[in-house]
């Protein structure tokens, strides 16, 4: 149609014109409505422009995913990156890359800040997810000052890659970052995200010496973990029995699993959003939602490739064995992979919003690896916790709030983490308001508190019961068994009609990739969208806001998103309906090996001889070194016993504790580290004895008492005026600060180095827990 200088659509002077459109339209029944007028003719040619323009989005995003797959090394950063190292070189192969991000115009990358290293998921989709917009872990991180790399795949892997060689190519990829940085103050932090956050704590395991701080958002780590009615995913592999599908779809795929089929799965978890939503919303914003759409689909689309032995090796140990969290795997070279062993600060962050990898998933390797909370400090091991209330899965990496909030503090406050004593904690992170005390010393518009936290406070999260881990014992029987029968009776002559042709054939109408082929030029039929596309935006007419039609539009959109919901619903219920009636069974449990009646039907790790006899040994060392010390350890152990009496560790305190440090010099971050590790276990051990023993590593001149009091009081002020117990403290430390004799001080000696998680660990069953709210002891002076 052509246009008319009147904004009424329904003028009568608007007269079709002889072009493509206009035979489109004027035919039939909408045709005829659109020359009647009124609103009807008016949503009736809206609509109809509207499919052309969506059908030319689609057309878009075809010619988009062919230009991306045509690519070497396919991503969707957004920001500009160098080649540092590329593993295919390397002597076992792996199909990743590690890159340098550059800083945006205008950002200062200090040297002596660590680096962070961001990990990209290789599940099903392309990378670049970690630095997909401005706000995401990447540009949080450069905007606090860091060094930045990422670590990405290309779409097909090495010939023979395995699970090992990617572990390698990481080490490396971090023991280059490392000699890259040698001024940074700590260790790189290396984030993994989604499914990368597994890979990265297998490292981490194996080579703990060159990890600072680990962030793993969205990771799932135990697999078997959920609540009844709320977590259907991890009864697939159940249903369907178990590995030998996937082995049959390698099969398939000529020695290849197409990552398209792992999209599929997360797509299939919202049909609502995969079969019409997702499109709706574009139909009906066309105008304004193609670029957005086309952004995300970048990603959304970039499908990458798993050797058969991957993604075999990723079910039967992670997805449906289990065995991570409970130390099981061995490496080729029969190494065991056991996450005690990781000396890092290991920060957890998951969302109650995510149907992928729910908080119980996330979490729930936590209980699996340790059964009392003194376990935790006996490894020496700092695990940080954070749960969104509603963000989805995709969110966690993408969402900007998320990135502005969660990211920017984890980041801001990496020191912080990296110092943490030993022990479970939640980050609680609340506004910062005008009436806040010491505003200055807050980053961000949030103020991040590390709050203790115990093992009983996981498990309340956790819900871990004994009847449903003999239920996925017995679904993890049925698969090594359904499998062992594939791969005898079926897999040669599956494997012997397949060839390289028959395979692409079948990834051609994969139900991820057809779409793709359907809305491209290479179909005869789309190749005049284009141009028909072009005469609509020319001649576009949208529908006025207040149309009546528009109401009925989206009530009908309700309608079909509630029909595809309460069809998951079903789908969903019946599934674990189908698990639960199988696996539940004392009948199979017991054909499969397992006794029903057994509490633990899967094995915990077990406790090295020579591991706990190394925690004595050091429990005796620290306990001997209770009064060795000088003023900086009496400074230090004086804040951790206040410290123990508050809410938690806050960010102010931190940062007013950095600003005395610089103002004085001496300790790097590593060796604050260890001396305030050394105190915190002194005043676990002995707290009385450690006390007692504060007077004594005072200096005698009254000047130097006062002016390291005075470092204390500033740092507990700055969160606020301390009351309660807290205030208690700083009184019962003051009058130890007041009345210090004139003696000669013990010589400070080197601190000792904290227990090494990758020394045999044993619970400490001679630690004397501060329970939050301690007692004051017994030989504690009265307060002035």
């Amino acid at each position: 149609m052509t246009k008319t200088t009147s904004k009424n659509t329904s003028d009568s002077s608007v007269k079709p014109a002889p072009n493509a459109l206009h035979s489109l339209t004027s035919s039939g029944i909408a045709g005829k409505a659109l020359l009647a007028g009124g609103p009807l003719g008016e949503y009736m040619t809206d609509a109809l422009q509207r499919t052309v323009l969506f059908w030319d989005v689609l057309r878009l995003r075809s010619e988009q995913y062919y230009a991306q797959k045509n690519k070497e090394v396919p991503h969707v950063l957004s920001f500009d990156a160098e080649l540092v190292l590329d593993a295919r070189t390397f002597e076992r192969p792996a199909n990743y890359l590690l890159v340098r991000v550059k800083p945006p115009h205008g950002v200062v990358i200090d040297p002596k800040k660590r680096p962070f290293v961001v990990v990209d998921p290789r599940a099903g989709h392309g990378p670049g997810i970690g630095g997909f917009k401005a706000d995401s872990e990447l540009g949080m991180a450069m905007r606090a000052g860091h060094a930045s790399y990422f670590v990405g795949f290309t779409p097909d892997p090495m010939p023979g890659q395995t699970i090992e060689d990617i572990m390698r190519a990481e080490a490396l990829f971090l023991e280059k970052v490392i000699e890259l940085h040698p001024e940074a103050e700590g260790k790189p932090c290396v984030i993994g995200n989604c499914q990368a956050g597994w890979a990265v704590m297998m490292v981490a395991a194996v080579r703990p010496e060159l990890f600072g701080p680990i962030i793993i958002p969205g990771s799932p780590l135990s697999y078997w973990a959920g609540v009844e009615g709320q977590n259907p995913m991890r009864y697939t592999g159940g249903v369907l029995g178990g590995s030998w599908l996937t082995a049959l779809t390698s099969d398939l795929g000529a020695g290849k699993f197409n990552g398209g089929y792992l999209v599929e799965n997360f797509e299939k978890q919202n049909p609502a959003n995969t079969y019409w939503t997702k499109n709706y919303d574009l139909w009906s914003k066309v105008d304004s939602e193609g670029a957005r759409f086309l952004e995300f689909e970048k990603w959304w689309g970039g499908h990458v490739n798993l050797n058969a032995e991957e993604i075999q090796w990723i079910v039967d140990e992670l997805f449906v064995g289990n065995r991570l969290a409970t130390a099981e795997i061995l490496t080729s070279d029969g190494v065991r992979i056991d996450l005690r062993n990781i000396r890092s600060p290991i920060v957890c962050f998951c969302s109650r919003g995510d149907n992928i990898t729910p908080p119980q998933q996330a979490l729930g390797w936590i209980v699996d690896l340790y059964g009392k909370d003194d376990d935790i400090r006996a490894c020496g091991q700092t695990i940080v916790y954070a749960i969104h209330e509603s963000i989805g899965h995709l969110g966690i990496f993408v969402g900007g709030g998320v990135a502005r909030k969660e990211h920017q503090e984890f980041e801001s406050n990496i020191d912080l983490i990296d110092v943490l004593p030993p022990g479970l904690y939640e980050a609680v992170m609340t506004p910062k308001t005008a009436d806040v005390a010491s505003p200055d010393l807050v980053t961000g518009d949030w103020i991040v508190r590390f709050e203790p936290r115990t093992l009983d406070d996981v498990r309340a999260i956790v819900q871990p019961s004994p009847e449903n881990e003999r239920r996925f014992a017995a679904a993890r029987r049925v698969s090594e068994i359904n499998l062992g029968l594939y791969r005898t009776l079926f897999q040669p002559f599956v494997q012997a009609f397949i060839n390289e042709q028959t395979s692409q054939w079948l990834q051609k109408l994969n139900t991820a990739e057809l779409p793709y082929q359907i809305f491209s030029e290479r179909n005869p039929l789309m190749q005049q969208i284009a141009r028909l596309a072009e005469q609509v935006r020319g001649q576009r007419q949208p529908v006025s806001p207040d149309n009546p039609l528009l109401q009925v539009q989206a009530m009908i959109s309700d309608r079909i998103i509630a029909a595809l919901d309460g069809y998951r619903d079903l789908r969903e219920s019946s599934m674990e309906q189908i698990f639960l009636a199988i696996y539940s069974s004392p009948l199979l449990q017991s054909l499969v090996g397992l006794d029903p009646s057994d509490e633990t039907p899967r094995p915990r790790p077990g406790n090295d001889p020579k591991r706990a006899a190394f925690i004595e040994q050091r429990i005796a060392e620290l306990k001997a070194r209770i009064a060795v010390g000088g003023p900086r350890e009496a400074a230090i152990r004086s804040l951790v016993y206040i410290g123990m009496a508050g809410p938690g560790v806050d960010e102010r305190a931190f940062n007013e504790l950095r600003l005395i440090r610089a103002e004085h010099g001496g300790l790097t971050l590593e060796e604050f580290k260890q001396l305030l590790r050394e105190q915190f276990f002194s005043l676990l051990l002995d707290r009385d004895g450690a006390l007692a023993a504060i007077p004594k590593m005072l200096p005698p001149d009254p000047a130097v008492r006062t002016q390291l009091l005075e470092a204390i009081r500033r740092t507990v002020h700055a969160i606020g005026k301390p009351s309660g117990e807290r205030a208690e403290r700083l009184a019962q430390i003051e009058h130890f600060f007041a009345v210090a004799k004139p003696v000669k001080p013990v010589k400070a000696a080197t601190p000792v180095k904290s227990v090494k998680a990758a020394e045999p660990v044993k619970a400490v069953k001679q630690v004397k827990q501060d329970s939050g709210k301690p007692t004051k002891p017994a030989s504690t002076p009265r307060k002035k």
